[in-house]
């Protein structure tokens, strides 16, 4: 059983939603990814998602594209991000962490580091290094179901868990396809768009929840426009999780390096409070 699963299942157990908060690796400084990290936990996150920052988002606001912008302007790639998540993990073993991405520096990754991988063992070095690093998920934005067995099955044999988005525009047929090889949970996008646009219809929500739930037996985060206690909170009511990002990295941006932590301790409590009300 992969952390994900473990701590979805505790906190079903327990009659309690997760909280899952995304920030960008490296932003809005470069080394205070793992304080931020440890900050987030103390403030109820239940699972941490880290953007991989990458050139080309397809799925990313103006928000996450000009944090994922400052953070490749350091130098921030996956060998960083895997860095720290193992710095992490140094005093964390608990809090399962997501890498979300694309494709291209997952498949640049595993080019750069091929040599002398050994012949035979499941994965490539993305796949070996990400689970030595601690990491417990990945959610690759343009990676379709249908072309990823072979890596899903490769994450498990990690004990890592590949997680897929839903949106509204999904039919049927495509949220049985994910329900082959999804596992951990799915990340549904509440909005047609991109991160942090639009207002979240919440009535939209709750009507098409138990649709999905017909196809996916894993866990239903829903993310992509809950930006306040209020929201997390109706949403926490119909989905297994609450996903919040743009709304983050906003707080973050003009924070001096020692506030920055304690930013997102405050505003993660004020959601995992009114979530547990």
């Amino acid at each position: 059983m992969s952390r994900i699963t473990a701590t979805l299942a505790a906190l079903k157990a327990q009659g309690r939603k997760a909280l899952i908060p995304f920030v960008t690796a490296g932003y809005p400084y470069a080394d205070v990814t793992p304080e931020l990290m440890h900050g987030m936990v103390a403030g109820g996150a239940d699972v941490i998602e880290l953007g991989v920052p990458f050139s080309d988002p397809s799925a990313d606001g103006p928000v996450i594209q000009k944090a994922g912008d400052k953070a490749l302007a350091f130098g921030i790639g996956l060998p960083q991000i895997l860095a720290m998540v193992a710095e992490f993990r140094k005093t964390n073993s608990t809090t399962p962490v997501v890498l979300m991405g694309y494709a291209n520096p997952v498949e640049r990754y595993d080019q750069k580091h091929a040599a002398g991988f050994p012949q035979g063992t499941p994965g490539g070095p993305f796949v070996r290094d990400a689970a030595a690093a601690g990491v417990d998920g990945v959610l690759i934005v343009d990676y379709p179901p249908e072309e990823c067995e072979a890596f899903a099955a490769d994450l498990r044999a990690h004990q890592m868990d590949l997680i897929f988005l839903l949106a509204p525009t999904s039919t049927d047929a495509r949220m049985a396809q994910v329900a082959r090889v999804a596992s951990g949970y799915v990340y549904y996008v509440s909005l047609k768009g991109v991160t942090g646009s639009g207002a979240l219809d919440t009535d939209a929500v709750e009507a098409m929840l138990p649709r999905i739930r017909q196809h996916i037996s894993v866990p239903v985060g829903v993310g992509f426009g809950i930006r306040d206690a209020a929201t997390a909170r109706t949403i926490s009511r119909v989905a297994d999780a609450v996903v919040i990002g743009s709304r983050i990295i906003q707080l973050l941006e003009n924070q001096p390096r020692d506030q920055v932590a304690a930013t997102a301790q405050n505003f993660l409590a004020e959601i995992r409070q009114a979530m547990d009300a």
